[in-house]
């Protein structure tokens, strides 16, 4: 499924809540976790950042990339490590078949894209456990945190129905 350009405007708008540069902090964040939260990062700094404050997330999607630029991958911890080929602007049905398959296992699971995995956040929010909460990066504006419930997975849903 490719994304078309009329979407990409709409992409721009976060799905959850904000956290503004300077206020995506680890005490900020943590009052939307509960001890039970299923944490799902998408992207690199993302998943660092949480690493960082010790908070190691279930499900970790990077690519490799921050803003198109090469960077090394975070620390791996003791996440288990699935590869996937997704490229930019795409979201392939093999990358939802492994974003499935990947609430059924252990957790930590770090699935580490060939390609882009922006748009991943689409089928993670509609696949993912109820107690989730997706973090991930709006470039140039900070953090945004999406409590999953059945509007989000409508939502996202709509979204990727939109995509061809």
């Amino acid at each position: 499924m490719k994304l078309p350009d009329s979407l990409r405007d709409q992409l721009k708008t976060p799905l959850g809540i904000l956290l503004p540069i300077g206020q995506d902090n680890k005490e900020n964040i943590q009052k939307y976790l509960s001890d039970n939260s299923y944490i799902i990062t998408v992207g690199d700094r993302t998943t660092e950042k949480m690493i960082d404050f010790d908070v190691i997330p279930s499900l970790q999607i990077i690519d490799g990339f921050e803003k198109r630029q090469k960077r090394e991958f975070p620390k791996l911890g003791n996440a288990s490590e699935l590869i996937i080929d997704n490229p930019a602007a795409e979201i392939t049905l093999q990358s939802i078949e492994i974003i499935k398959k990947a609430f059924t296992l252990n957790p930590p699971i770090r699935l580490t894209v060939n390609g882009e995995e922006d748009l991943l956040v689409l089928p993670v929010c509609i696949h993912a456990p109820e107690n989730s909460v997706v973090l991930y990066g709006q470039p140039n504006k900070g953090l945004v945190l999406v409590e999953i419930n059945t509007e989000i997975r409508n939502k996202a849903q709509t979204l990727l129905d939109m995509m061809k």
